[in-house]
């Protein structure tokens, strides 16, 4: 039965006998050949080339591992590998082995000589155990099998559904947390005397909000909307925010803490892989020369400005959707049907989210190849580092992306649209849109709530379908051939291995960025779980049912429904977790400025301590927001609109001589009044202890948790003590003989 354990397989299509593709292919072949491998024929549709290393390969590779680690120096002299170091060896060779004309299975790949090349899902124990233990539904809540992972995916995938899983459980506190911020927003929503006021302001008639065939408004028609604000907008989201900092700096030191636990247990703590690589090419080839680190300024001066320009695109495409949404908003109101003329600027807003999410997956594929052709353009060394190069060049191009739309909203949108007699117009015509009439963290709630859903519903159900009823479609493929079978046609005995490559085949072709995917998703949604958390408290909850059901379901299509991705090693997760203590950082100065900028707690705070009937009487049984609501509103003469506004003066049988707008502006020529300042003082106040304080909590909770813990750096300082005890053991013995 070993021997018919093959490593890897090579498919090529039924070339012309004497082709060119078909020399190509036999002169790679040749090559293997002569490094020993064993390689098997099968014919079907395609031809297919099963691979099998010599034996002797691994023997080296443990010969120089031996070296590597001086521990394992008593270690047998051969011993079995691994499957997934097997599988590693072999697909190192594979790729780097050159043909007489100088071509790697890559460039074959590429002229159509090969059309794949992946080792094959094993379907005996490993394969069960992850069956049964990891990709089934009843498997939510239990403990993931990471020994079994490492055993089957190798150290790579291993680390990341160790992390994922880690992550995940993290995500409970937040969640709860986020839970208690909405509830308690819930429960003194209605007891909350800014809500009572706009919803008795009947009598108080808000400015149109746009300039042809708008009618006057009444602050009370607002009332559900602040209620809403409310739950999210009140003192509890301070604290939450100040939480969901600690808890990402904590949730990064325990993951750097259990990670360093796994990889001691793995015994990679020593592992090196420019020492791997070097080791695997000599294995390959030993003239083989080191290739040298490189670097160019020319070369990174080129790619810091085509990035730039990349990064200007995404923050234009930001711009378009402003102007979108403004003229949604002018379209919506002088709409026929009442639903949109009565809801437009919640219309304008969901259908700017909508697209807002059409151009993140347009975008996606466009960050994607820019980023590649990037990272080939700085010719990193090795494949860790070229991934390292490509991961911090997509994250940055998928933040813009994803969050160039929720910056402007969430600190610009009501704030550089001017105000009435004097609107701020795109092109002249038509107006910058206002915030929402109930506050501007209302806008930012309902885009961050639709983007989220859209992105963990649609996005899952398409990560998954693709590949399901893409696999479904190669199978299908197969069919009229088994057909003539049926009919009685006489067929030689199928070879046993026939239908184990053909139904490895069958799945769908994994990539040296599969798994790379799979961490851009969960950072992103890492992003948008702590950046903007204050908007939007339930954030984390979403998140958390995500990943409950994203483990099985990343599980269930690598095994069943992808090629076998190939085993690699790793000892961390690599650059991911400085992107993360970066979003870490962003996280505190983004929710600092939704507090204190788009949120209305600065505005409220300011009102009870200064301009409150608190401050002159003693009320002690008064809300000290009582009245916040007419204090917050300014006035405007209907006289004062520009001549090409067409308003109808009378609304509801009252002859409107002014109306009521969000600033802090004087009535008399619509400066600027103190209160304004006062406010703005305040906000840059809250912001800098605010962002002061969340760092150093951040700086003490990092400190307050050793990255390794106490029982791991005993464990390497005895296996050092115990490695220079034997050597030296070894040198006396040796001097006495």
């Amino acid at each position: 039965q070993n021997e018919e354990k093959w490593d890897f397989v090579l498919v090529s299509d039924i070339h012309e006998a004497g082709s060119k593709k078909e020399m190509k292919r036999n002169k790679f072949l040749d090559e293997l050949s002569k490094k020993g491998f064993t390689i098997k024929k099968i014919e079907d549709t395609k031809l297919f080339y099963g691979v099998r290393a010599p034996q002797h390969i691994f023997w080296k590779y443990q010969c120089l591992q031996r070296k590597a680690d001086s521990r394992q120096q008593n270690s047998s002299t051969h011993e079995d590998v691994a499957e997934a170091t097997r599988i590693r060896i072999v697909n190192f060779i594979l790729r780097n082995t050159v043909t007489s004309d100088l071509e790697k299975l890559h460039d074959l790949m590429k002229k159509k000589v090969f059309e794949a090349a992946f080792p094959l899902h094993n379907e005996e124990d490993i394969r069960e155990i992850l069956k049964d233990k990891c990709a089934r539904w009843r498997a939510i809540f239990k403990k993931q099998p990471i020994k079994e992972i490492r055993r089957y995916f190798g150290e790579k995938v291993a680390l990341y559904f160790a992390w994922l899983g880690w992550y995940t459980y993290l995500l409970v506190f937040a969640a709860l947390a986020g839970l208690v911020t909405v509830v308690a927003g819930t429960t003194v929503f209605s007891s909350s005397q800014v809500s009572k006021e706009i919803c008795d302001a009947n009598t108080t008639f808000m400015c149109p909000l746009c300039d042809q065939n708008c009618s006057f408004w009444v602050l009370s028609d607002t009332c559900t909307y602040a209620k809403v604000t409310h739950m999210i907008d009140n003192e509890a989201t301070v604290a939450f925010a100040m939480f969901m900092a600690v808890w990402a700096t904590v949730f990064l030191e325990l993951w750097k803490r259990e990670k360093a636990m796994v990889v001691t247990k793995w015994n990679l703590h020593r592992w090196d892989e420019d020492e791997e690589e070097l080791a695997l090419q000599l294995i390959n080839n030993l003239q083989h020369e080191p290739r040298q680190y490189q670097h160019s300024y020319l070369r990174s001066a080129i790619i810091l400005i085509l990035a730039l320009l990349l990064i200007m695109v995404l923050i234009g495409i930001a711009h378009m959707l402003v102007i979108y949404r403004a003229v949604a908003m002018a379209v919506f109101t002088q709409s026929d049907v009442s639903l949109l003329s009565k809801h437009a600027n919640t219309m304008a807003v969901m259908t700017g989210a909508v697209l807002h999410y059409i151009t993140i997956i347009i975008m996606t594929k466009v960050n994607r190849h820019v980023a590649l052709f990037l990272c080939d353009l700085e010719k990193p060394r090795t494949l860790s580092q070229q991934e390292n190069s490509f991961t911090v060049k997509i994250f940055i191009f998928q933040f813009f992306t994803n969050f160039s739309s929720l910056i402007y909203i969430a600190f610009f949108l009501g704030r550089i649209n001017g105000h009435p007699g004097h609107y701020v117009r795109i092109a002249g015509h038509w107006r910058l849109e206002e915030c929402h009439p109930s506050g501007c963290i209302t806008d930012l709630f309902i885009q961050m709530a639709v983007i989220m859903l859209l992105k963990q519903t649609i996005s899952n159900i398409m990560e998954y379908l693709i590949p399901f009823v893409s696999h479904q479609l190669r199978k299908k493929r197969k069919r009229p051939k088994e057909r003539r079978v049926m009919l009685g046609e006489e067929e030689e005995a199928e070879d046993p291995c026939k239908r184990h490559w053909l139904n490895n085949y069958e799945l769908n072709e994994v990539n040296i960025f599969s798994l790379f995917n799979e961490y851009l998703e969960m950072v992103i949604q890492y992003s948008f779980t702590t950046i903007f958390v204050a908007a939007f408290p339930l954030a984390p909850l979403l998140a958390l049912l995500n990943n409950v059901i994203e483990i099985p379901m990343d599980t269930f299509k690598m095994m069943r429904l992808q090629r076998r991705m190939v085993p690699r090693k790793a000892k961390d997760i690599g650059i991911w977790l400085e992107v993360l203590e970066a979003i870490g950082i962003l996280a505190v100065i983004g929710n600092g400025l939704v507090i204190a900028i788009t949120s209305d707690f600065i505005p409220v705070q300011v009102y009870k301590y200064i301009y409150s009937p608190c401050t002159s009487e003693n009320h002690t049984g008064m809300d000290c927001s009582t009245g916040y609501i007419n204090n917050s509103l300014s006035v405007f003469r209907i006289q004062d609109f520009e001549p090409h506004t067409k308003v109808l003066p009378e609304f509801q049988g009252h002859q409107i001589k002014e109306c009521r707008y969000r600033d802090y502006r004087s009535a008399d020529d619509y400066t600027y009044t103190v209160q304004f300042w006062h406010i703005f003082a305040a906000r840059l106040a809250f912001l800098i202890l605010f962002e002061h304080v969340a760092l150093c909590v951040k700086l003490i909770a990092a400190w307050y948790i050793p990255d390794v813990p106490q029982r791991v750096k005993n464990t390497i300082l005895c296996d050092k003590y115990k490695n220079l005890h034997n050597e030296l053991s070894m040198m006396e013995y040796v001097t006495e003989v």
